[in-house]
């Protein structure tokens, strides 16, 4: 029944390969054991020796489960082991949990209620079936009571399921302006659950539900895993959420599977999408025998850097203490703080110093510009446009790319120029129930009033009574007025409205949309409030508009494979590195965020925190800080005071540029 090895393993000289801290974790006897490695201390390398450690000392392949977040993490790790083996790696269970899951259910699957052929819904199936969802039940909506989008929709069901909380206590916390909805929604997501069953489908949160549920509820299968799988393994165990804990502690709940996890605290960034931090903290509670490792050797940063680091994660006081120590011990500078005046001018310093670095001969991809939130860089993006500095964007669309973005720039280029199709196709498809189709013919009566009118009539016209002509259908009416109103508004008579006001009014039209069509609602938000400040800085809107344009042709002529530098937020930097980093805008309420500081909720802080540590601790050899004393230049400019990540470091760590 189970594959038998196909070589005999040979024996890696551990004691050499590793360092005794790594060497201690590999091969441990204990039961249960929590490996805390902390960043660029070689987490990846110790967890592949252990399981070549296990497969040298004779536990067949297939009695091993290794467990990892990203198929890529296990493919790299197995490969490692068959390298060091001489083993088919192939023999061992290694993959993501939800892989894992979908292999084991497979054999289970009728206990559930399934046939063992079940269908996975991917992304674009669930969408589609959402769609004709709301289609059934959502019913007519108003302009007042917009029905939100199946995306949002699908974003508070996965993170229900993935938190451990029901939908409905899920949407009061996280979503609570969906609450007018909540009958609807509740019919919508049992009508999803019943289309599931009957088309003998899962999509991939059920994975780790049902396999959970297998567990739970069938003694015979749960004693049969536990006794088949010896040695459990869980990589980036901090990162673990209710359902993939309670699927570990059921698979390792018999008397002689043991139990390996690796992780950092320190570097548990992931609250938010339902990871609890708690796990890792509580793993010695959990199981009362186990041993703790702590790898605290860094092969990845020099020493003053490694000095802030550690400055930065000790004013937490949920943590499981470590103190990196440098294995490289060159004498670089100091880690430099550079305080701005304003935004603009703190992205021209950081291109000018991205610019001095690639002269210097160092190479593009080994350069990251790191940020809490993606607004943030907008204007690194704008001033490396302008240096002809290629960059790529790992945390996203470049951001005039996004969709929110590019609604407001719709708004203020027909308010500019009354004859783009193109702009006032895609305002007009913000619209409930309109498609292509109805916004060609409301195009087409646009039109008609337009092509004649002279320029300077366009500029001064008055929306709702020049187009009155124009036929829309009774359900477009209230929103085709809406529209009309806005437009009004922002040429209102005997005055002209500054840019900056410009765009504040027409978020607030655009507000109803917004909310229903992003989970990430009050982000969008953000970053229009950070377009309002950048618009402010340009003479005039025509010439914002003009320069985001050449802006965004420049940037296609970046190829994927040229040299470019990295920006990203820090979530998704987690687990690279760069020889140079720039962490900007650490001011404040920016970074940390302040809703953070205003809840004055300590775990939040804390993690906020991990995620300075974390933007770091990606730097190799040369790291700068920044945050600007402004952000703007226009009347809603906010002061920003430098952020307490970096008040709180001692000065002797740091070389603070005059500016």
């Amino acid at each position: 029944m189970h594959p038998s090895l196909s070589a005999v393993p040979k024996l890696p000289d551990f004691a050499a390969e590793l360092n005794p801290e790594q060497y201690a974790a590999v091969m441990t006897n204990a039961r249960h054991a929590l490996v805390v490695a902390g960043a660029g201390s070689g987490k990846t390398r110790t967890l592949t020796f252990r399981v070549a450690r296990l497969l040298a000392s004779g536990v067949p392949s297939w009695r091993i489960l290794l467990l990892t977040f990203t198929n890529k993490a296990a493919r790299e790790m197995l490969a490692r082991v068959g390298e060091l083996t001489g083993v088919d790696s192939s023999h061992l269970w290694g993959g993501t949990f939800h892989s894992v899951a979908n292999r084991l259910l497979r054999r289970y699957a009728e206990r559930l209620g399934y046939q063992p052929g079940f269908t996975i819904l991917d992304s674009d199936d669930q969408r589609s079936l959402f769609r004709a969802l709301v289609k059934q039940y959502a019913g007519k909506t108003t302009k007042k009571d917009r029905f939100p989008k199946p995306e949002l929709l699908l974003s508070l069901h996965s993170l229900a399921h993935n938190t451990g909380r029901s939908w409905q206590r899920t949407m009061d916390e996280e979503y609570a302006y969906l609450e007018q909805h909540a009958d609807t929604i509740g019919r919508i997501f049992e009508g999803y659950a019943q289309r599931k069953a009957e088309s003998n489908a899962m999509d991939f949160d059920d994975l780790l539900l049902n396999f959970v549920r297998l567990l739970r509820e069938n003694t015979d299968v749960r004693q049969e895993l536990q006794q088949r799988f010896l040695h459990v393994l869980v990589d980036e165990y901090q990162d673990t959420n209710v359902l993939q804990e309670e699927l570990i502690s059921l698979l390792v709940g018999g008397d002689n599977t043991s139990l390996m996890v690796v992780g950092d605290d320190a570097q548990s960034i992931y609250s938010w999408r339902g990871a609890k931090v708690d796990h890792i903290f509580n793993f010695c509670n959990t199981y009362p025998d186990a041993e703790m490792h702590k790898i605290e050797t860094n092969y990845r940063s020099v020493p003053a850097i490694l000095e802030v680091s550690n400055v930065a994660i000790a004013h937490n006081s949920r943590q499981i203490v470590k103190v990196l120590r440098p294995a490289r011990h060159d004498n670089r500078l100091r880690p430099a703080v550079i305080p701005a005046p304003d935004n603009r001018t703190e992205a021209q310093m950081v291109a000018r110093e991205i610019d001095s670095l690639l002269e210097s001969g160092v190479s593009g991809r080994d350069i990251a510009v790191l940020y809490r939130a993606h607004f943030h860089s907008l204007d690194v993006q704008m001033e490396l446009s302008r240096h002809h500095i290629p960059y790529r964007i790992t945390s996203g669309l470049r951001f005039f790319e996004q969709a929110h973005i590019k609604d407001v720039l719709a708004v203020l280029r027909l308010l500019v120029n009354p004859r783009d199709e193109v702009a006032f196709r895609r305002l007009v498809s913000t619209f409930p129930r309109v498609g292509d189709a109805t916004a060609t013919k409301i195009w087409s009566g646009w039109q008609q009033i337009v092509e004649h009118m002279p320029q300077e009539d366009l500029m001064h016209m008055r929306y709702s009574e020049q187009m009155r002509p124009v036929a829309v259908a009774p359900a477009v009416r209230p929103h085709w007025g809406a529209f009309l109103a806005i437009m009004d508004t922002l040429h209102p008579v005997g005055q002209e409205l500054t840019p900056p006001e410009l765009v504040k009014r027409v978020q607030n039209y655009l507000d109803a949309h917004l909310r229903a069509t992003y989970e990430n609602y009050e982000e969008r938000l953000e970053d229009i409030s950070q377009l309002s400040r950048t618009v402010g800085d340009s003479p005039s809107l025509d010439d914002f508009l003009s320069q985001v344009a050449l802006l965004s042709e420049a940037d296609q002529e970046v190829q994927p494979d040229d040299d470019c530098v990295t920006l990203s937020t820090i979530h998704q930097a987690k687990g690279l590195e760069w020889k140079v980093v720039f962490i900007i805008f650490l001011a404040e309420g920016l970074f940390p965020h302040y809703r953070v500081i205003t809840e004055g909720n300590d775990d939040a802080l804390e993690e906020e925190t991990r995620l300075f540590y974390v933007a770091v601790t990606r730097a190799e050899d040369r790291l700068y800080m920044s945050f600007p004393r402004y952000n703007g230049h226009s009347y809603d400019s906010q002061y920003c005071p430098p952020s307490r990540f970096l008040t709180t470091l001692p000065p002797e760590l740091l070389d603070v540029w005059e500016c």
